[in-house]
């Protein structure tokens, strides 16, 4: 079977290297043609548009960063007119009202579709270590697993299109929701002059503790988040999908809302692009900016 991976950023990058160190044959495509050099490097045909890739390929796998992008690139005239026969994998974060419309959209050009979000970082994708939530009906699910397997040894089916992006949205709020709670804990314990060490060993050993803390501790404290794992720019587009689909589940979303202002300020900022941990920048000097 020949892939196509269209999308090579942060996250498509090392997940088409494992394809490729599978022995899969592949063709790749980015928006930023700079991007498929390490690729072309290791054996990857380079597409210089969508089509081209589609065309060559039985399987496509998207890890664009929204839906908009998916439609220019996928469901663009040329593109859609390709897609006949072929499978479409569906596997960055976008809403289950966007899976859904797009998997209505490949349908009537022909093709299948299903969403394999995926949870983890840089390092998991390297590692081929990323939590794959599924949704599909169960044939598609057997039948594309092993492919699957390639980016985590143990990919879920959560059930059918829509479900696993869901799942994907709330497990990105709890992303967002846990590192700005921490980081305000740990601007407090710093203000109020307890030792970080201490917090730290104490939190360690509660059952309020996440990995993650650890995990983006130094870089709050040294105020460095430099070569992001997940930028700030798309934790902030994920919380805005997460808020835009559960307005109509009629639930108190005032928590979230108070994160996404500030991811907004971080962005303001100019923590766009830097790892998402740089949202303590904002809660420790925020107040100061506004005279609170």
């Amino acid at each position: 079977m020949k892939v196509a991976f269209l999308g090579t950023g942060l996250m498509g990058l090392p997940m088409a290297q494992r394809l490729l160190a599978a022995d899969i044959q592949l063709v790749a495509y980015n928006r930023t043609p700079e991007k498929l050099a390490p690729l072309q490097a290791s054996g990857a045909e380079i597409a210089t548009h969508p089509r081209h890739a589609i065309r060559a390929a039985e399987c496509v796998i998207l890890m664009l960063t929204n839906a908009p992008a998916i439609y220019n690139v996928l469901l663009s005239d040329t593109a859609w007119q390709t897609l006949e026969g072929r499978t479409i994998i569906q596997m960055g974060t976008i809403t289950p009202t966007e899976s859904q419309e797009i998997r209505d959209a490949v349908l009537g050009g022909g093709g299948e579709y299903l969403e394999a979000p995926v949870l983890g970082s840089i390092l998991e994708a390297k590692a081929g270590k990323l939590s794959v939530m599924v949704g599909a009906e169960p044939k598609q699910y057997e039948r594309h697993l092993k492919l699957l397997q390639n980016f985590g040894t143990e990919p879920l089916l959560i059930g059918p299109v829509g479900s696993a992006a869901a799942l994907k949205l709330a497990l990105n709020q709890l992303i967002a929701s846990l590192t700005t709670s921490f980081a305000l804990s740990l601007a407090f314990v710093q203000r109020q002059g307890v030792d970080v060490g201490v917090f730290m060993q104490i939190l360690r050993d509660s059952p309020l503790y996440a990995p993650t803390f650890d995990k983006k501790l130094q870089q709050m404290l040294d105020g460095n988040y430099a070569d992001p794992n997940f930028p700030t720019k798309h934790l902030l587009k994920d919380t805005e999908l997460f808020i835009s689909e559960a307005k109509s589940q009629s639930l108190d979303l005032s928590s979230i809302k108070g994160v996404r202002q500030i991811l907004q300020t971080a962005v303001k900022m100019s923590f766009a692009d830097d790892d998402y941990s740089s949202l303590f920048s904002v809660i420790k000097e925020w107040g100061e900016a506004i005279g609170e």
